[in-house]
């Protein structure tokens, strides 16, 4: 898929990023015939991202719009937990579905690391520092991208979405 200057992506881990321009950055060592996108990262204003046209190993995609948003918000409690008893093979999975880029793999952790922190904390524990990590990175990304779609800003998403799934009960 090639995008256009001015579009917004989701770039790997960075989040969603405007591009800025289409060119040859004309670094030593690049190749002078080979197109990149010059991505500028929303979270992190003044820095830039080159990556090339036809990059293939980091996952680039064009952000949600409201509607998309809007289906996902109200497909949420039908997403599957990742119910993985291994704490290396969870890491692992966590780890995977966050370079998806894949918003529905955002709201599998999410939920999964919310329904476990609730389990340790009816057994006297914390949650680990690994799946408070996890739960961070997942929430930062699908609260981001949701909140760009609908306009609104990233701290009242999760209010935001708690209140569309309770309307959807009743």
């Amino acid at each position: 898929m090639r995008y256009e200057i001015g579009e917004y992506v989701v770039y790997g881990n960075n989040g969603i990023c405007q591009v800025q321009d289409i060119a040859n950055p004309g670094f030593s060592g690049v190749d002078k015939e080979k197109m990149y996108y010059v991505l500028e990262p929303l979270n992190t204003k003044g820095s830039r991202i080159y990556s090339p046209v036809d990059n293939s190993k980091v996952m680039m995609r064009s952000v949600m719009d409201e509607e998309q948003a809007e289906k996902l918000i109200e497909e949420i409690p039908l997403i599957e937990e990742l119910w993985i008893t291994n704490d290396k093979m969870r890491e692992e999975r966590y780890k995977e579905a966050m370079v998806t880029g894949e918003p529905v793999e955002w709201v599998k952790i999410i939920k999964t690391l919310y329904l476990r922190g609730k389990d340790r904390e009816r057994q006297g524990k914390k949650i680990t520092a690994t799946d408070e990590r996890y739960l961070k990175q997942a929430e930062d990304s699908l609260y981001g991208e949701l909140g760009f779609a609908l306009g609104k800003e990233k701290a009242e998403m999760e209010s935001y979405i708690t209140d569309r799934i309770r309307r959807q009960k009743i």
